[in-house]
């Protein structure tokens, strides 16, 4: 019984006009343990095939924890998730192997090098053999890594990092490309190189869903953004109908006057 009526809850959420969405959140809840406020809160999000996402919001808005639901890695409390129609109960195998996340803190092994992480992270997706050599070898053209892939990853700038971390999560070609503040501490030029490939992945159909609170970036990137403010999407539509919509030049403006200049940090 129980199982049914989560699959009730998916259908309701993904159908809409005969398509199913690449993600569906709907009334997510999570409060963690020793927490004096729900981390999301009655959260429902659609996101289409093919989109670039953007999930903005300030530290501690519920982004991350967003995103640990979306890729299987938590549960809700309550509420549902699915990916292209599946739920984590019965096709995680399935959803895991569509999907690529990026998390916001760096997961490389500084005492191997770009190579060898690539090596690592590849065999873990199952690749093996000349198929494994031709994905680490893309990826590291991908990340403009070629000429440094022997040199240890401890070695590395902040930028050069956060490339080879986006090229591991996209070592085994998902559909779906959960980014969590992937430019978060790099230079300009390698900003901009990450910008500039992540529109070219999301031309030739892969699906980006991307946290991030700088407002540029999502008013650069994103086909569409929803902001998120204590656990819950308070504004979502395109940058450009959100803006018509109000008296704000920006969408940094535009995400102050909804969320308040209050600190968050504190």
């Amino acid at each position: 019984m129980a199982e049914t009526a989560i699959m009730k809850s998916i259908d309701s959420c993904t159908l809409k006009n005969g398509q199913v969405d690449a993600i569906a959140a709907c009334s997510l809840m999570k409060r963690y343990k020793g927490s004096g406020h729900q981390a999301l809160n009655d959260l429902s999000l659609q996101v289409t095939k093919g989109e670039f996402f953007g999930l903005l919001g300030a530290n501690g808005a519920g982004k991350t924890t967003a995103v640990s639901l979306f890729s299987g890695f938590m549960s809700p409390d309550s509420g549902t998730v699915s990916i292209m129609g599946m739920g984590f109960r019965r096709d995680a195998k399935k959803i895991r192997q569509i999907l690529g996340l990026v998390p916001q803190e760096i997961a490389l092994y500084d005492q191997l090098t770009a190579r060898e992480n690539l090596l690592f992270f590849g065999r873990l997706y199952g690749f093996r053999g000349k198929k494994l050599q031709e994905r680490i070898d893309q990826c590291l053209e991908f990340s403009r890594l070629t000429e440094q892939a022997s040199r240890l990853v401890f070695s590395y700038s902040g930028g050069m990092k956060r490339r080879l971390n986006l090229a591991t999560g996209l070592l085994h070609l998902p559909e779906i490309l959960f980014l969590d503040e992937p430019t978060v501490g790099v230079d300009t030029q390698s900003r901009h190189l990450i910008h500039q490939q992540l529109v070219e992945l999301n031309q030739k159909g892969t699906t980006i869903l991307y946290t991030t609170h700088y407002m540029e970036e999502a008013q650069e990137l994103c086909s569409r953004i929803g902001i998120l403010d204590a656990g819950s999407i308070i504004k979502q539509g395109s940058p450009d109908e959100l803006l018509k919509q109000s008296d704000c030049r920006n969408l940094e403006d535009l995400f102050l006057q909804l969320t308040g200049k209050q600190l968050r940090d504190t």
